[in-house]
């Protein structure tokens, strides 16, 4: 019995090892991204060239991520189509790509309900310090509304991403 026991936490200590460092499938830098979807549901973000997908990143939501961003701190990723509109290389988060969120709709919206509708929406990497945690960090909604990627993940993105480019947020 103990045999087993030992054999069955073994397997999974190596099963981890392997999802952690297993490499992936790395951006074709060659084609120009020209637009973003994010399938809030899925935990998913694809990059587009040309109605070619390039690349699907795993990727972790707000705390709360089901329903559309309403206003600041409800801890909700906004849905809609937005643009890539700054990009931060000292973000408190490894990298950062913002998100034009909130538009009009957004802000009346926010308003109606006597809130704001809060801003800030990212594309970012994990807290600086904390680049450990790689793939880990897909296992939980964490963000205060962001998307986040691991480090290598941002960074693809980061270099490789042209402002202006539209990103759409679907449920």
């Amino acid at each position: 019995m103990k045999k087993i026991f030992l054999y069955g936490i073994l397997s999974l200590f190596v099963i981890i090892l392997g999802y952690y460092f297993f490499p992936e499938k790395k951006l074709d830098t060659s084609k120009k991204i020209d637009k973003i979807l994010v399938v809030k549901h899925k935990r998913e973000l694809t990059v587009f060239s040309k109605g070619e997908a390039l690349k699907t990143y795993k990727i972790s939501l707000g705390g709360v991520p089901v329903g559309k961003k309403e206003f600041e701190g409800d801890n909700k990723t906004p849905e809609g189509v937005y643009t890539i509109n700054d990009r931060n290389p000292n973000s408190d988060y490894h990298l950062n790509l913002a998100v034009s969120y909130p538009n009009e709709a957004d802000s009346l919206y926010a308003t109606k309900l006597g809130k704001s509708p809060g801003g800030e929406i990212k594309i970012h990497g994990l807290p600086n310090g904390y680049g450990f945690i790689g793939k880990f960090q897909r296992f939980k909604d964490w963000t205060a509304g962001c998307m986040a990627l691991t480090n290598s993940e941002i960074e693809e993105l980061f270099y490789n991403v042209p402002m202006g480019t539209e990103i759409e947020i679907v449920p």
